[in-house]
């Protein structure tokens, strides 16, 4: 299953394992492929943000979804990295996205004590941008590491039990290229939260994360810019993994 994307392309379980981290009991243990080799990876055209102007994808913004962040004064920080989570609880059919995001806000002030949501972005199943958190300020995560520095994308969905979507993928790559020309990121600097928390959460689940440490997200990722007819797949499900896409995607 292949789709060409041509440049430019325009309650409380809502917690989302809050942060994807919580119910994350145990790290699989299933093989892993290996990351593609950095130099493979350096090969291509240009670094991201070498190029003058990307589009920057629709998004919904905040107010549209009803954000009531408090003060985020204290929470000042410089992007360096990208950082892609999963919600960690399974996206069921028929969810209204927004109402989820607004549901992990008030869940996340009145039991953790956050002022925002805890992703800068997410993105819903038909490949929908969310706005959360802005990107001024340091994210959230139960996790134990220096959060200092990363943007947080949270592609909705439990991908340990469900297949990202190829609206979701294609979204996340665009964000990804458009967040690295605009903050002057290195593309290298791309990785999961289980990269960010090693031995702490399997985020962002296994069926998304091997985009991640195969090299295709990065690949796709420094593609776009290009201009050129860029294919993204869908990858064939894992062996013992999730088969039924998530509720929603394409």
């Amino acid at each position: 299953m292949k789709t060409i994307l041509r440049v430019p392309i325009a309650a409380v379980a809502v917690c989302l394992a809050i942060a994807c981290d919580t119910s994350d009991k145990a790290i699989a243990e299933e093989p892993r492929p290996e990351p593609a080799p950095m130099d493979a990876r350096v090969a291509a055209p240009a670094p991201v943000a070498a190029y003058s102007f990307i589009v920057k994808p629709q998004m919904v913004a905040p107010e549209e979804w009803g954000s009531e962040p408090d003060d985020m004064s204290d929470l000042l920080h410089t992007p360096k990295y990208l950082t892609v989570h999963h919600d960690g609880v399974a996206f069921a059919a028929g969810s209204d996205p927004a109402a989820k995001i607004k549901t992990l806000q008030t869940w996340g002030k009145a039991e953790k004590d956050w002022p925002d949501v805890p992703y800068h972005y997410l993105i819903a199943p038909d490949g929908t941008i969310y706005e959360g958190r802005s990107t001024d300020y340091m994210p959230e995560t139960n996790t134990d590491y220096d959060v200092s520095g990363h943007i947080g994308i949270d592609v909705m969905g439990n991908f340990e039990e469900q297949r990202v979507s190829k609206a979701q993928l294609r979204s996340l790559v665009h964000l990804l290229a458009w967040l690295a020309n605009t903050h002057s990121i290195d593309m290298t600097t791309l990785g999961s939260h289980r990269d960010a928390a090693p031995g702490q959460t399997v985020c962002p689940g296994a069926d998304l994360h091997r985009y991640i440490e195969s090299g295709l997200i990065y690949e796709w990722a420094i593609a776009f810019p290009t201009g050129q007819d860029l294919e993204i797949d869908v990858l064939p499900p894992l062996e013992g993994g999730p088969v039924e896409f998530v509720p929603g995607g394409e």
